[in-house]
């Protein structure tokens, strides 16, 4: 296990206690309760229905798919399913809130508890770790205010107002900035594979409000500041190491820590006080009287359960138990569902038996390249089905490792197969005794005194004899042959 992750303070050591509020925007081609479209990017307000202005007489119509999603999340996350939900009215006046108010479930949600299991580091199955869920409701978003569009008004775009999230809210049990990080990364691996968030938070379908406090190691919980809208990982692992320093500096300070709600300025790297903590009174909530309360049938909920894919943590000890891949290997290439789906499509084109060469192959030379060249899994310049070729040419002895990586070079630069690149290049390694016993010859004929040293006693030298056997032979060679060939030579 880790150790603990403390702040150390001018009086002592102190904790630092987390909780996360993640907005997940839900999968769905339309808004929660309007057939508006979801599609990011398009020109403001051109995705807004009369449900979503606010328009008098007009009234939600709830989203099955959206609440299908959310079921299916909270299934996932091993949570309880409430077969009966019901939303309220959270009001408060914004510019970009038309309604006045918002539709979310503070009272009865959709989903009660469940927990998510962590590594905090991928090769340590001793650092798991289980974050509990505190609940899931459904609630919809708010439009978007633009300050940016003229110098003396603000806009407001309402493409955003109504499309579905799901608050998906934790307990209060990570204890670092680096368990935080693990329990997005988690989540988010889990929403994609489930399929009910894209998880990208650069356009804003996920971002977390970060609950922060401090307390001496043991003792009771601090007063906590909640950090809105933090939109990447990185930055909320930022956020909750500042806010924490700076609440253990107040304290030591001689000062007190206000509830409060703080932005992050990822420009400063700091939080920064935006206005004070409301309490649940503050927006007089109240049940949604245009919508009937939620009631999920048996038949939805076992349909829903049916429909849920293998998730990373089952794929994962299946990877390690069945296929036999390492920990670390298994825990890399689950960890996202695009990464899984290529390498199983490899396998599937491969064969399970190859699953380790396999594993080793796509999280050293496949991960090496497409962060060298930029890219993601998504976008490989080559396919699960073009690197299978590649890996049987090595399995088969055409290829050996050398020759291998040059032809994956050249696969990455022309899109062809390997195959054709072997052929028209002529790169096919070569297990000819005559050839090797000749190059063999010129090598220790060009290095007479290595060769007298070797014979004294020098055995390290037997690398340097090969290499220069494989540069004399391009690289070509079929090593086994070289190493069985140059003991005789210099026996």
């Amino acid at each position: 296990m880790n150790a603990p992750y403390r702040i150390q303070g001018a009086t002592g050591e102190w904790e630092v206690v987390i909780g996360l509020e993640v907005h997940a925007q839900v999968t769905s081609r339309t808004k929660l309760f309007s057939g508006a479209s979801t599609e990011f990017g398009a020109e403001p307000n051109t995705q807004v229905s009369l449900v979503d202005a606010a328009m008098p007489g007009m009234l939600p119509v709830p989203n099955v798919e959206c609440l299908r999603q959310a079921v299916r999340t909270g299934m996932a996350l091993e949570a309880r399913i409430n077969p009966w939900s019901r939303f309220d009215r959270k009001n408060y006046f914004y510019a970009d809130l038309p309604q006045g108010y918002q539709i979310s479930q503070l009272y009865h949600p959709i989903v009660g508890e469940g927990e998510v299991e962590i590594l905090t580091d991928e090769k340590d199955e001793g650092s798991a770790k289980r974050i509990g869920i505190e609940r899931i409701h459904l609630e919809q978003d708010a439009g978007k205010l633009m300050h940016d569009q003229h110098p003396s008004m603000s806009y407001v775009d309402l493409n955003r107002s109504g499309v579905a999230l799901m608050e998906i809210v934790s307990k209060p049990d990570m204890r670092s900035p680096e368990e935080a990080g693990a329990y997005i990364r988690k989540l988010r691996s889990i929403l994609r594979y489930v399929g009910s968030c894209d998880g990208n938070m650069e356009q804003g379908s996920m971002r977390a409000d970060v609950n922060v406090s401090v307390r001496r190691p043991g003792a009771q919980f601090g007063t906590r500041t909640e950090t809105k809208n933090v939109n990447s990982v990185r930055f909320i692992m930022a956020a909750i190491e500042h806010e924490a320093n700076r609440q253990v500096d107040v304290i030591e300070g001689g000062g007190t820590i206000v509830q409060e709600t703080r932005l992050w300025d990822p420009d400063r790297a700091e939080t920064r006080s935006l206005r004070s903590k409301e309490e649940a009174h503050d927006y007089r909530y109240f049940p949604d009287p245009d919508l009937l309360p939620v009631e999920l049938s048996d038949d939805f909920l076992a349909e829903c359960r049916a429909s849920l894919p293998e998730l990373p943590d089952a794929k994962r000890r299946r990877y390690e138990t069945v296929l036999g891949l390492t920990p670390y290997n298994a825990a890399v290439l689950t960890a996202d569902v695009t990464t899984a789906r290529w390498f199983e499509e490899l396998l599937a084109a491969l064969g399970d038996s190859h699953a380790q060469r396999a594993s080793n192959w796509v999280t050293g030379d496949l991960f090496g390249a497409l962060n060298r060249l930029g890219r993601t899994i998504e976008d490989s310049p080559v396919s699960p089905a073009q690197a299978a070729g590649l890996l049987r040419l090595t399995a088969d002895g055409t290829l050996s490792g050398t020759l291998a990586k040059q032809v994956f070079e050249l696969m990455l630069e022309t899109g062809d197969d390997a195959e054709k690149i072997v052929e028209e290049r002529g790169l096919r390694q070569t297990s000819d005794t005559g050839a090797i016993d000749k190059a063999i010859a010129e090598v220790l004929a060009a290095n007479s005194d290595k060769v007298a040293e070797y014979r004294g006693g020098k055995d390290k030298l037997f690398g340097f004899f090969v290499g220069q056997v494989m540069k004399a032979m391009q690289g070509k060679a079929n090593p086994a042959v070289v190493n069985e060939l140059l003991k005789k030579a210099l026996g």
